[in-house]
């Protein structure tokens, strides 16, 4: 890093040291911009939209004929005077004003189009979820479905950051080969899609996640090696940080001060889940046997680590795109934070029993609660004269709709965040029967600049946000 005094400091600044990179908040100290190069990319990372695509598989008990009447996913009221209190939603009351709620739209390509397909939707879903394009049925490599929405605006806009999007997932998605009525794991085990015939991994380990961020040595075995010292990345790139506070004022050194105790924070984390998790495996106690040393027992903590890694990775501008999946299809995992002992596909499987079925909303309830965690991180982080939750747009839904029945009709979802002026929140907007999701995709690629995009999926017509 080589700082100029007098100079504006450029948005691509990083602090590099023995394998370590660690890239620069925004601070104020990188304005005004009075070279024409910094001023671009001061002014890009300011103005551009930060996209986060969230699927949690297995629909909603509010997708049923009788879970509808009781609210448990939708509120009652269109327009802005709804009530979440019944709802999976409840816990994003205090977001209200940054929430956009669309229901009732259908994913008819996770629907079976031949009858060789019909039972297989668990492990087709997940690939229409955000390319809303029906897969190939095939076990072999040939698989061919879309390119994802996320992957469409990653490569538009995504290309002036370190890192063009990063996928990343809670559940074991290493399966390779077929998994079932005729489908390739890799439809099941991937949300985002580069292309038609390119699915991308996703990252599970949060360790994996973080050495990607921060550059923790070029190589598996520098990584090893780091870790074995005890020492943090941060106290490879200490005599860089020395020499940049020496250039900022009190206010950017203490966002910087909080930016980098942040960082540390999270990698003191992972550090005491490796130690907790590979002393149970002596112990023969871990819950989770098969999953990396920096993958948490607990789906909370596993959940909100991923986040604090998502918002980390925003306030430094590593990258502005991100799938999430949250869940795995048929996955047999125990929630009991959400106050139901039954694991998730078998509590899916409601057998339209009302009382089943409230246990199943209860599961929708858990999962969304994880959610405002992170839009409270997003909150707290202020770039410019918004915060990143302003500027960020957070899609969270599923492409099932019933899960007893495996149908895709009034699928869960709904948008969080400002996306930079384009949602204005506060709104439940329902669809008319029959509307593709594929609608609100398509509408919410134009709010994020891809306004020349004319198509998606199986869409339509944009869907209209105007309540």
């Amino acid at each position: 890093m080589k700082i100029l005094t007098g100079k504006p400091i450029p948005r691509r600044t990083f602090l590099r040291g023995a394998g370590a990179t660690v890239a620069l908040p925004f601070l104020e100290a990188m304005l005004p911009a009075r070279r024409a190069g910094s001023a671009t990319s001061v002014s890009t990372s300011l103005e551009r939209t930060r996209l986060v695509a969230i699927e949690m598989v297995h629909g909603a008990a509010g997708s049923t004929k009788w879970g509808a009447t009781q609210n448990f996913w939708a509120p009652a009221a269109t327009g802005r005077d709804f009530d979440l209190t019944p709802t999976a939603m409840s816990s994003l009351e205090p977001f209200r004003d940054y929430l956009t709620i669309v229901s009732d739209t259908d994913v008819e390509n996770a629907e079976a189009s031949t009858p060789p397909e019909i039972g297989g939707d668990h492990f087709r879903s997940s690939a229409v979820f955000l390319t809303q394009a029906h897969p190939r049925q095939t076990e072999s490599s040939d698989v061919h479905v879309g390119t994802s929405m996320d992957q469409i605006y990653a490569q538009r806009f995504g290309q002036d950051t370190p890192i063009p999007s990063i996928q990343l997932c809670i559940e074991n998605v290493d399966q390779g080969g077929g998994c079932a009525y005729g489908y390739s794991c890799v439809y099941t085990d991937t949300v985002s899609w580069a292309s038609p015939t390119e699915p991308l991994p996703m990252i599970r380990d949060p360790r994996a996640a973080f050495d990607l961020l921060f550059g923790a040595g070029g190589t598996p075995e520098e990584r090893a090696a780091r870790r074995r010292t005890s020492k943090s990345v941060l106290d490879f790139v200490l005599g860089e940080v020395d020499r940049l506070n020496q250039e900022l004022d009190p206010v950017d050194r203490r966002r910087m001060d909080q930016y980098l105790s942040n960082i540390r924070e999270i990698e003191r984390r992972i550090q005491k889940v490796e130690e907790r998790n590979l002393s149970a495996l002596k112990d023969d106690t871990r819950e989770l046997k098969a999953a990396p040393a920096g993958v948490p027992d607990s789906f909370d903590e596993h959940v909100k680590l991923m986040f604090d890694l998502q918002a980390l990775a925003f306030e430094g501008d590593m990258t502005r795109v991100f799938s999430f999946k949250m869940g795995r299809d048929a996955s047999g995992r125990v929630y009991p934070e959400s106050g139901v002992d039954k694991p998730f596909h078998p509590a899916s499987h409601h057998g339209d029993k009302e009382k089943n079925i409230e246990e199943f909303s209860r599961i929708n309830r858990y999962h969304v609660g994880l959610i405002p965690y992170f839009l409270s991180k997003l909150a707290s982080i202020q770039e410019g004269e918004k915060t990143l939750l302003d500027k960020t747009m957070v899609i969270y839904g599923s492409p099932m709709g019933d899960p007893n029945v495996h149908n895709h009709k009034r699928c869960p979802l709904f948008i969080a965040g400002g996306a930079n002026g384009k949602l204005e929140g506060g709104l439940h907007l329902r669809a008319k029967p029959g509307t593709p999701m594929a609608n609100v995709m398509l509408s919410l690629m134009h709010m994020l600049g891809l306004e020349d995009v004319t198509s998606l999926g199986n869409s339509t017509e944009p869907f209209s946000f105007s309540a």
